[in-house]
């Protein structure tokens, strides 16, 4: 299972449709549960850090690493295999802390660009169709 906890506001419609577009077309482990809080109450939750080892946090964030779709696809496909639970922060209009990025097992930036966290989410379901694909030996992903 991967959990998405994602910040900031829902405003419109367009990202859901896209985000169950590829949602209907994932299977376990790759899974997604949704948790929406808005960007105030996301901050609070995170500093209580209330993750354990049995999770692997992924925290999107232009500081972060960027990766390759494949090195994606191996990154959670290894915490799968240790028995992992992926959790997927997306943050808001301002992101995270130092505090709150240190914490994460891994900090993943989509580019050096800034995204509205909106198009972060549809950017990470169809990231993570892609790495299940992947897994799969599928051929969706082309090199």
């Amino acid at each position: 299972m991967i959990k998405i906890i994602a910040g900031g506001k829902k405003n419109s419609d367009w990202w859901a449709e896209a985000c169950a577009e590829y949602e209907k077309r994932l299977r376990k482990p790759y899974d997604i549960s949704w948790h929406f809080m808005d960007e105030d109450k996301l901050a609070r939750y995170l500093e209580k850090w209330p993750f354990s080892g049995s999770d692997f946090v992924i925290c999107c964030d232009e500081r972060g690493k960027n990766i390759s779709s494949r090195e994606y696809s191996d990154l959670i496909s290894k915490a799968f295999m240790d028995g992992k639970e992926v959790v997927i922060l997306i943050g808001g209009a301002y992101g995270f802390s130092d505090e709150v990025r240190e914490k994460a097992n891994f900090v993943w930036s989509f580019s050096k660009l800034v995204f509205p966290h909106a198009l972060a989410r549809v950017m990470v379901m169809e990231q993570t169709y892609r790495a299940e694909e992947i897994a799969k030996g599928s051929k969706y992903h082309h090199e």
